[in-house]
């Protein structure tokens, strides 16, 4: 069984690829995820989210430093640069990411990221204006989890 630094390595060296299988090897049955767009997501949606990224990634690279795994929790920082295909925009993201791991698997995933700089980056003009309102947030949450499940209605659990 690897070690929980090296799950951790293994599921954001799979992201770099776009290798959303991989990724999704490296979670517990029973995850939990979380991101300031993708709330509270559990396993199956978690995996859809992943396949449904990879799938649609545009001008997509990903860089990950300072992986720490110490008992069940653990955490990474990673950048990922992307093509923003709702606006067109280039986008910087910058996340950190705290891991929870059971059964040799990452049990809970929660990334952390500044929503206004993401949507002032995503989003133009209205993210400038607007991203740090509660109102913009719960838009662009509601968007993602209708792209999420309308990708999952048409695709394999």
């Amino acid at each position: 069984m690897p070690t929980h630094t090296e799950l951790i390595e293994r599921f954001y060296t799979s992201f770099a690829k776009g290798d959303a299988e991989g990724m999704i090897a490296c979670y517990h049955p029973e995850l939990r995820f979380s991101d300031p767009v993708f709330v509270d997501l559990d396993a199956r949606e978690a995996a859809g989210m992943w396949r449904m990224l990879c799938a649609r990634a545009q001008d997509f690279s990903l860089e990950f430093s300072a992986v720490e795994a110490e008992g069940d929790r653990g955490s990474a920082h990673w950048e990922a640069r992307y093509l923003f295909s709702a606006t067109g925009r280039q986008v910087h993201n910058v996340i950190d990411a705290e891991l929870r791991f059971a059964d040799g698997k990452i049990i809970e995933h929660r990334d952390h990221f500044d929503f206004y700089r993401w949507s002032r980056q995503a989003l133009g003009l209205p993210g400038w204006l607007l991203g740090w309102t509660p109102m913009l947030r719960s838009k662009v949450r509601g968007q993602a989890r209708k792209g999420l499940e309308r990708y999952l209605l048409g695709s394999p659990s």
